[in-house]
């Protein structure tokens, strides 16, 4: 990998501002929130901020990476893929619980659901995401779909999936500023209390926890390289499922073809002066 030493301080920076993002979501609601539980109450709702930081941001970043990652390298694609769609459907199982918890609590609270700009772009983006991996598993894991259509949505499956994960990071700092606004009554929000900066700081983490990820996953240096065995059994299948882009796979698919008629023309050619010796 070029720049290897680079991409490792990424990844354990990244690793590990994730994590921290999970701690400080458990300490803002154990400390300051009440707590967790499954009551209808306020610690049932907790669970929310938890689920979503642990499954929707740091999960989805892990399997967002996992391809770039160079000790995998030499592991099949079959089961790199399942490992992406692992991690992706566990970070999925988190976000419904917690989408659970926030409909019990308002419901147990005759508070109204689905009346703010957060709620409707954090309901919106679950059902994109649980979207994204039924599709991703149906085209991409599942040997069905034919590698025209592997090709064409790549691009689609790539970009979708990185604007899911960044929409994913503002509907949370959108969330986090209503309950803070919510929550915060004496000292309000306004005067900065301890909670307040505690929980701007958890902000901070996950934006740059995204801003890694995100730089990690479009650097073309980190990308990983075709695999070899595949190549030698079907060098259009295993170029197809390295492209980045159409005009890629396209180039790769043309440059194919070429070599393929020099061949048979450089066949013809000797087939022809072999054929001319012979009737001398």
């Amino acid at each position: 990998m070029e720049g290897y030493k680079t991409f490792l301080a990424f990844l354990v920076s990244s690793l590990l501002l994730g994590f921290l993002g999970v701690i400080f979501t458990l300490v803002w609601v154990l400390h300051w929130q009440g707590g967790l539980g499954w009551d209808g109450g306020a610690a049932e709702f907790n669970w929310h901020p938890v689920l979503v930081t642990a499954g929707l941001i740091f999960i989805q970043g892990i399997a967002i990476i996992v391809y770039r990652l160079p000790w995998t390298w030499n592991c099949s694609k079959l089961l790199m893929k399942c490992i992406h769609a692992g991690l992706h459907l566990t970070a999925l199982i988190f976000a419904i619980v917690a989408l659970v918890a926030v409909f019990d609590f308002h419901n147990a609270k005759n508070i109204p659901n689905l009346y703010s700009l957060h709620s409707w772009i954090g309901l919106t983006v679950v059902i994109l995401y649980g979207l994204q991996l039924v599709l991703g598993v149906s085209i991409y894991l599942l040997p069905f779909a034919p590698n025209s259509l592997r090709v064409a949505l790549l691009p689609v499956h790539v970009y979708s999936g990185l604007l899911i994960f960044v929409t994913v990071i503002a509907t949370a700092f959108m969330g986090i500023t209503e309950k803070l606004i919510f929550s915060l009554k004496d000292p309000p929000y306004s005067k900065m209390p301890p909670e307040g900066i505690f929980v701007n700081t958890f902000g901070l983490i996950i934006l740059v926890f995204g801003g890694l990820v995100v730089w990690m996953v479009t650097n073309p240096a980190w990308k990983r390289p075709p695999d070899h065995g595949m190549k030698s059994i079907s060098p259009n299948v295993a170029a197809s499922e390295e492209c980045s882009t159409v005009t890629e796979c396209s180039n790769t698919d043309k440059s194919d073809v070429e070599f393929n008629n020099e061949t048979a023309r450089k066949r013809a050619l000797k087939g022809d002066e072999a054929g001319q010796r012979s009737t001398m």
